[in-house]
């Protein structure tokens, strides 16, 4: 045999096997991603299928009884929503404006290597030590009281790594000819982030948002200690100055404190009913905001 032979028999060898393993890693690949799939459809199908059935009009509309034993989850919903405002509008623009400056002001170094590691630590730090550190910093320090005030603001040191994470790792994805482009032309530094920098990411600030909104959604045991168990109806502005209880805390006390899981189940049903129209209406906004940005930069 000669040598070009060998050659080519070693070379056909080769890309067999390489063919051969990349067929496995798809094949992988793609079991991979049907039992993830299969698992959050089970999931959902699972909750909606418990849950629908026990939701009704008088459920959505009226505050919860103990003396008619009336069940309603209205007080709930509206103290969701008042801490998810609340959290997002202190949170926003901190973890935005922190990402830009990291990014684009601070020059590369120790700082800005500390101020990242500090921001994973944060992250993985678990939610109960932020309902400790909120009970005793914002509920008893700065005496706001068991409030949904002090339940957002320990949200919004919860949620800060997120968002700033996120951002900054979305600024880096715009290209350097883009911020270069914008300073040829004349713009200056806070200009040329404005109007090229920050709507070229603003995809990955959407995600970080929405990130934010599911885990402030989610949680329960930061907001035991700092927003409380009410079930009192109130507005934005007084419901944020008395104790509240959201519907995940709801769910918790349905189900380990009173034992009503179908409660439980439809209260779960409208958590996720919910979510899906907080992240669809904020991937909108978003598009919108993408859109005037863009709008301001051409003119």
């Amino acid at each position: 045999m000669s040598k070009e032979t060998k050659e080519n028999v070693l070379k056909n060898q080769i890309s067999g096997s390489r063919r051969a393993k990349c067929t496995a890693l798809s094949a992988i690949s793609l079991i991979a991603v049907v039992i993830t799939g299969a698992l959050l459809l089970f999931i959902i199908g699972y909750v909606l299928v418990r849950g629908l059935p026990e939701i009704s009009w008088n459920m959505l509309s009226t505050s919860p009884s103990y003396l008619t034993k009336n069940i309603g989850v209205l007080p709930n919903i509206l103290n969701t929503l008042y801490i998810i405002i609340t959290t997002i509008i202190i949170v926003l623009p901190i973890g935005v404006g922190g990402a830009v400056y990291l990014n684009e002001y601070a020059k590369t170094g120790r700082i800005v290597r500390m101020i990242e590691f500090g921001a994973e630590i944060l992250s993985g730090i678990p939610s109960i030590i932020y309902g400790l550190v909120g009970m005793l910093f914002f509920c008893q320090f700065f005496g706001f009281g068991t409030s949904l005030l002090a339940g957002s603001l320990t949200l919004v040191i919860m949620n800060i790594p997120t968002i700033m994470r996120t951002t900054q790792e979305s600024l880096k994805t715009v290209p350097d000819s883009y911020r270069e482009g914008a300073f040829a032309l004349g713009a200056g530094k806070w200009r040329m982030i404005r109007t090229v920098v920050l709507p070229s990411c603003s995809e990955g600030i959407i995600t970080g948002i929405i990130l934010s909104i599911g885990r402030i959604v989610g949680e329960s045991a930061a907001l035991l200690f700092t927003a409380g168990f009410a079930h009192v109806l109130h507005g934005f502005v007084e419901g944020l100055a008395s104790a509240g209880s959201t519907l995940t805390v709801a769910l918790y006390v349905y189900a380990k404190e009173q034992g009503e899981f179908g409660v439980a189940f439809g209260i779960a049903a409208i958590l996720m009913i919910l979510t899906f129209l907080i992240n669809f209406s904020a991937t909108f906004v978003g598009k919108l905001f993408r859109k005037k940005m863009l709008a301001e930069s051409d003119s």
